[in-house]
């Protein structure tokens, strides 16, 4: 299936020197604790919240997002948090390269590896781990802790359950359409 252009005016997005768009309208807090590896194209009224980082002296990105990424409209990114030996910490959210999140999902995983198609009006609990090669459907509920083993569908929820596997040929597949629609997404 041939993907189709998408196009958006100019002024509305921030092109870095490594490719990533960046939309105006997106709501980005603690900038200096995020880290878009490139190519990375984040949709309007999108939340990444980068200043929900482990308070301390040693600066650690709090939100780490890798290559060819699509961040959903209305989608929304934050660290997960917990309280140890009655201490409250945040941690790092670390996504991998080709991933895509759809709209108005809420992603607070500790790791979502690469090649993962996240749908629609997801939710992603805290310190969930999606390993590489994944497909959660639309209003999938992955419920905290859980780890999603690769190449899994995963639907449903409270919890979410896996519904299939996928072929080995996901990851080309996924990386190659990840691809063609950043290189399909210009401007007007």
């Amino acid at each position: 299936m041939e993907l189709e252009f998408t196009t958006y005016k100019k002024d509305e997005f921030i092109e870095t020197d490594t490719g990533n768009k960046v939309s105006r309208r997106s709501q980005i807090s603690g900038s200096q604790n995020i880290v878009l590896g490139g190519k990375t194209v984040v949709h309007s009224r999108c939340t990444i919240r980068g200043d929900l980082r482990r308070a301390g002296p040693a600066h650690q990105a709090a939100v780490l997002i890798g290559r060819f990424c699509s961040l959903g409209t209305a989608s929304v990114l934050r660290p997960p948090y917990k309280t140890y030996k009655g201490v409250f910490s945040y941690y790092p959210l670390k996504i991998g390269d080709h991933v895509d999140i759809g709209e108005n999902s809420i992603v607070e995983a500790a790791s979502i590896g690469s090649y993962v198609r996240i749908g629609r009006n997801c939710i992603i609990g805290r310190f969930a781990i999606i390993k590489d090669c994944c497909l959660i459907e639309d209003n999938a509920v992955i419920a905290p802790n859980t780890v999603i083993p690769p190449f899994s569908v995963v639907a449903g929820g409270p919890p979410a359950a896996i519904v299939a596997r996928l072929p080995e040929s996901t990851q080309e597949v996924f990386e190659a359409q990840s691809k063609d629609r950043y290189a399909k997404f210009v401007a007007a």
